[in-house]
C-alpha cells in the first residue's frame, strides 16, 4: 500500500495538477484509476509502475488511454510515499533525459527541505 502525493515547487505550484488541467475528463479518469491501483495494491504490474534503470531511483507511472501514453515520474520516500514530480505525454520509445533530470532535481530539492 502506498500513498501518492504531488510535488509542489518552492513557490507553491504543482506541476502534476497543471498537467492534469490540460487533459480531457476521460484521460483524467484513466489516470485516476491507475493511481488508485498503485495506492491500493501490494503488487503492481510493471505495465503501470516501474523503476527506471540508470537513474537515482526514479519511478515511472505509465498510463495508456486510446493512442495516448502518459508518464508520471517521481520517487518513493519512506517506503510508503510516492512523490510524483512531473508528467508528460510520451511520444517516443525512450523516456526523455530532460524529464528524468527534472525528476531527479525535484527529488533532491524535496529531500533537502523535507
Amino acid at each position: 500500500m502506498k500513498e501518492i502525493i504531488f510535488y509542489k515547487t518552492k513557490s507553491g505550484k504543482c506541476p502534476i495538477e497543471d498537467f492534469l488541467g490540460t487533459l480531457s475528463n476521460k484521460e483524467i479518469m484513466k489516470i485516476t484509476w491507475v493511481l488508485q491501483l498503485i495506492e491500493e495494491s501490494h503488487i503492481v504490474s510493471t505495465k503501470f509502475y516501474k523503476k527506471l534503470v540508470n537513474t537515482d531511483d526514479i519511478i515511472e507511472v505509465r498510463v495508456q488511454y486510446t493512442n495516448n501514453n502518459f508518464r508520471f515520474l517521481g520517487f518513493e520516500d519512506k517506503g510508503c510515499l510516492v512523490i510524483l514530480t512531473n508528467a508528460f505525454r510520451k511520444k517516443d520509445q525512450k523516456t526523455s533525459k530532460k524529464e528524468i533530470e527534472l525528476a531527479q532535481n525535484r527529488k533532491k530539492e524535496y529531500l533537502e527541505y523535507e
